[in-house]
């Protein structure tokens, strides 16, 4: 048990300064390791945090929670599927689609694109797509009005926008007298989307359901069925479960097979980087054992006087315990604030940054996410400081032992 004079003794020491101030400094060296220490791993596993939830609301803002499709590459009977599917309760929507690959021409420019043929009112209960319409209107995709949705990159590429004509022409080719000739269709732009995403933003392009199966010749067949179910993490099961009820014969996907790499990768980093920068903690709080070392040395004399009057060994070691484990709670403390505000600002802080010194931190045509987000999520700010303070508690005993050791008679020989 420690009592009132230990814990007394140990902020003295603390606070105190030796005749060289040199202590002094060593303590707030340690104070403020710890602390960087500390703020940069809540920083660091905030922004990993950031990622991932960013990556996970926009792949699903653009891709369904799970498809079922036809083996054969067009599902004739989709109507079926659809209503077999929401019948299931844990199925909130379903909706139709036709995917393609096409080539766009915009006067002197052109780009490969992926080519999407939805329909607005399904597509708006399985999909966020509608939320990141930023020019023009997702209801412009009117069947027959061969209106077409760009990603802003791909707008960007082509230089059109909102009301210009866009050329669509598919590998698929019609044979004529003349020959093999492509498809084409003009198609108006209705509207431009942003996600975020470089990959989508650049490679995507909406039409209507109609028009797609009129372009790609589908007749009344889609490409599959997309669907959005109530618990994401339960996708896999549950489309699994539709088409078992459905009468199987059909392919299914998911959100989590579609995307796999991309979350274990970021659960992969996450995991070495809080080793890398556990380190970094370790380090800052093994100097409390420098600092300690050198307060026993200059403190000889008054370990020496402590016991003469009685201290006992044990209370020569709770005292310096006190002093290193305030050395942590202050750190720690001193990170956990620094931490806290830096990750609550940091978009505003690289926004500033960027704007100032005319730098890009994140290319969008190089990672997925061309933003620097954050998540602040307090069980690893409170398994960050619960180390952190372990670590700093650890490094007090050998110091401490060291000086519950002292001799008084060694100690004032040459006083």
């Amino acid at each position: 048990m420690l009592h009132w004079f230990e814990c007394w003794m140990g902020g003295r020491y603390v606070r105190s300064k030796s005749r060289n101030g040199f202590v002094s400094l060593i303590s707030t060296i340690s104070i403020s390791g710890i602390a960087i220490a500390v703020a940069v791993l809540i920083v660091v596993l905030s922004v990993v945090n950031g990622f991932e939830r960013e990556l996970r609301e926009r792949l699903l803002a653009m891709s369904a929670h799970a498809t079922i499709e036809d083996p054969l590459g067009v599902l004739a009977d989709w109507q079926v599927h659809a209503r077999n599917a929401v019948t299931n309760p844990d199925v909130l929507a379903a909706a139709p689609y036709v995917d393609g690959q096409a080539l766009l021409v915009s006067g002197r420019q052109l780009s490969g694109a992926e080519l999407r043929g939805i329909d607005p009112a399904l597509e708006s209960a399985v999909s966020g797509i509608a939320s990141v319409v930023t020019e023009g209107s997702f209801q412009a995709l009117q069947p027959g009005a061969f209106a077409i949705v760009l990603g802003s990159e791909l707008a960007g590429a082509l230089r059109a926008n909102v009301g210009d004509k866009v050329t669509v022409t598919l590998a698929e080719g019609v044979v004529t007298p003349a020959g093999v000739m492509p498809r084409t269709r003009r198609f108006t732009v209705g509207g431009i989307y942003r996600v975020g995403m470089y990959e989508f933003d650049r490679r995507l392009a909406f039409v209507n359901l109609a028009d797609a199966q009129r372009l790609f010749r589908l007749g009344e067949g889609v490409s599959g069925i997309r669907l959005s179910v109530t618990d994401i993490y339960a996708a896999p099961a549950i489309v699994r479960q539709v088409a078992i009820d459905g009468g199987g014969g059909v392919l299914v996907s998911d959100w989590t097979r579609r995307h796999v790499n991309f979350f274990r990768s970021i659960q992969i980093t996450k995991s070495i980087l809080f080793v890398i920068l556990l380190m970094v903690i370790a380090v800052a709080a093994f100097n409390i054992v420098s600092t300690l070392v050198m307060v026993v040395k200059d403190k000889q004399s008054d370990i020496a006087i402590l016991r003469t009057v009685g201290a006992s060994p044990s209370t020569v070691l709770k005292i310096f315990i006190v002093q290193g484990s305030i050395i942590g709670v202050l750190g720690t403390v001193a990170g956990l604030l620094l931490g806290v505000v830096l990750t609550v600002n940091l978009e505003s802080i690289v926004a500033f940054m960027e704007s100032s010194f005319g730098i890009k931190f994140l290319a969008a045509d190089v990672y997925f996410i061309s933003d620097l987000p954050a998540d602040l999520r307090w069980p690893d700010v409170a398994r960050i400081c619960a180390i952190a303070l372990i670590l700093a508690l650890l490094s007090t005993i050998y110091p401490a032992w060291r000086g519950a050791r002292t001799l008084p008679a060694e100690a004032l020989r040459y006083e």
